[in-house]
């Protein structure tokens, strides 16, 4: 049977649009999704970014649920520890309530005290060994780490206004996810061993899935407690396979019986090779700008692209998001995905797409999930 196929959605903001423009899209391009038959559509968490609008995760979610009538929704990931874990259950909860069944709780980790420690106090130590060169493995590019994200002060302004102090350590990720699951299971216990009822949580059909990039922490608590495991090829892609080992090392039967990963991918699909490349131009730039420091912003257009001049240092800072991003005609594409699903081992692929104008957006998924439906196997 094919492999399920599933949406990531940042929700971007247009050039020269407004937020409300962003989100209007994401509603369509979830009923677009649904019509088409992707079986879920999940958004991510950002903050502080002039070219994303998707900084609440549940009010989108809720937004989306309510638009659509039978695809998943859910988030892909909301942030430990941006939100608290009786949050995150009393949230996705309440929407789940009105759309039982189709709520997934998917569940990331992002270590703002270590952010805010090192820019109060600079890095305490240094990263041994080399990085990793390129490599391919059995027809999967595991590219060379690129450049390292600078936008520690974007994080950093970000953990001030949540009011993290960095000279605390950060909450166990493995006790706060720990905590969402009996919320929902209606075994959670308060400070003094009484049973707590988080309404309308306990009870709630809901899945609930681990989010990570790396062989770490995510991975462990993924496996620990026997959920399933998303793992972002489309971000750092040079690990994805020592994250899914890690993943399946780490498991015992939880909620899951048995390992279930997830694999993202970034892709445009096109009629033609030549339209999707296209398409895909501004991809670089919008990259290199998240990661020198300005966080995502709006999507230049194709032709703005091609007339920007790139150093060297440039290209290479982002070659590894570039060379791993699918695009092409959907035939190309699906013989991409379908190498990343044997090699990884996945059970469901999960694609992100961006585009300058929506209508192409649209279209890129349309054709890629009749592309893959109709693939024998």
């Amino acid at each position: 049977m094919r492999l399920p196929l599933s949406v990531l959605d940042l929700s971007p903001v247009p050039a020269g649009g407004t937020a409300g423009d962003a989100l209007r899209n994401s509603i369509d391009l979830a009923r677009a999704a649904e019509r088409a038959g992707y079986h879920r559509y999940w958004v991510a968490e950002h903050h502080l970014a002039t070219g994303v609008a998707s900084a609440s995760t549940p009010v989108l979610v809720a937004l989306i649920a309510a638009a659509t009538e039978r695809i998943r929704v859910g988030s892909g990931a909301v942030q430990l520890p941006h939100t608290r874990p009786v949050q995150v259950a009393e949230q996705f909860g309440t929407v789940a309530a009105v759309h039982p069944g189709r709520v997934d709780v998917g569940l990331g980790r992002f270590d703002l005290h270590r952010i805010l420690r090192l820019i109060r106090h600079g890095p305490t130590g240094r990263r041994g060994g080399r990085a990793p060169e390129s490599r391919t493995v059995d027809g999967l590019l595991l590219p060379k780490p690129g450049k390292v994200p600078s936008d520690l002060a974007l994080y950093g302004c970000l953990a001030e206004l949540l009011g993290f102090d960095p000279d605390q350590e950060p909450p166990d990720y493995h006790r706060q996810v720990g905590e969402i699951l009996g919320y929902f299971a209606g075994t959670a216990r308060g400070p003094g061993g009484e049973p707590l009822h988080v309404t309308p949580a306990e009870g709630a059909d809901v899945e609930i899935v681990v989010l990570g990039s790396t062989p770490g922490e995510s991975a462990r608590v993924a496996g620990e407690y026997g959920l399933p495991f998303a793992v972002s090829y489309h971000l750092v892609p040079h690990l994805v396979l020592d994250a899914v080992a890690a993943y399946r090392e780490a498991f015992r039967p939880g909620r899951a019986a048995e390992p279930y990963v997830i694999v993202s991918a970034d892709v445009v699909v096109a009629e033609t090779d030549a339209r999707a490349r296209e398409l895909a131009a501004p991809y670089g730039q919008w990259v290199l700008e998240i990661r020198s420091g300005g966080g995502a912003r709006p999507y230049v257009t194709p032709a703005e692209a091609r007339a920007r001049e790139w150093t060297p240092e440039e290209r290479a800072g982002v070659a590894d998001r570039v060379d791993t991003q699918f695009v092409g005609a959907p035939d190309t594409v699906c013989e991409k995905l379908a190498t990343l699903a044997r090699v990884t081992g996945a059970d469901e692929l999960l694609v992100t797409t961006i585009t300058s104008d929506h209508a192409d957006r649209v279209r890129s998924h349309e054709l890629l999930v009749e592309a893959w439906r109709g693939r024998p196997g």
